[in-house]
């Protein structure tokens, strides 16, 4: 069963309004803060990027539907805090003892963003199982969508997608697997693969059917089709 968050495909939700082409990077000033405090905090090396989505995506469904984007941030990010063990929830209420925090020093600063930004967090790695696809072969994606290795878990593969038969265009090389590194089991590479489906593979009625949709799946998450 799907979370709140695994939205594709869905109905009722009303149509998507892109910004206008001068709206501001940030519609309002806490935007800004929220995600400058959510990079200073991944610095403290205490997560890794999975672990941010997962957290994320357990926020309540109550809470999911209603936040903002950056409401949805700064909630998960106070999350992980606690779970992490970095901060207490009395120091989220400003209640405890105002002091110099061990980790503070690995905070991301400001001057240092540019360049870690530029670099990025590759996620390709050596090893892992050998590829059992190659670009033309036919699969299809396990159904029912979600994480095998913990229940209720993490997955990048969208419900809208379970069962579809599409077809390998290329491999990527083996990458971190986000099911297992967002509970803290590790990386586990496998290969990470682009897979084109069609609109009419995906969806009961298309508004374009001829159009085609490209997917990077894991290696679990497929099969021969």
């Amino acid at each position: 069963m799907s979370r709140v968050h695994d939205m594709g495909g869905r109905f009722g939700h009303g149509p998507v309004i892109p910004d206008a082409p001068d709206a501001p990077v940030f519609a309002e000033d806490w935007h800004r803060r929220a995600l400058a405090v959510t990079l200073a905090a991944g610095g403290l090396g205490q997560w890794n990027l999975d672990m941010s989505r997962r957290a994320r995506e357990q926020l309540s469904p109550k809470d999911y539907v209603t936040f903002s984007y950056y409401e949805k941030w700064i909630s998960a990010l106070a999350d992980l805090l606690v779970e992490r063990g970095v901060l207490t929830a009395d120091d989220l209420r400003g209640v405890s003892e105002a002091e110099q925090h061990a980790l503070a020093e690995r905070a991301l600063k400001a001057a240092a963003v540019p360049e870690v930004l530029a670099r990025g967090g590759p996620s390709e790695r050596e090893g892992g199982p050998e590829p059992a696809f190659a670009a033309g072969d036919a699969v299809r994606t396990v159904r029912p969508a979600g994480n095998r290795l913990v229940e209720g878990g993490h997955t990048r593969l969208p419900g809208y997608a379970s069962g579809a038969r599409g077809r390998v265009l290329r491999c990527h090389g083996a990458h971190v697997l986000p099911d297992s590194n967002a509970h803290g089991l590790g990386e586990a590479p496998e290969p990470l693969y682009a897979v084109i489906f069609a609109a009419s593979e995906l969806w009961t009625h298309p508004e374009h059917p001829s159009d085609e949709v490209v997917l990077d799946l894991w290696q679990s998450y497929l099969e021969p089709a």
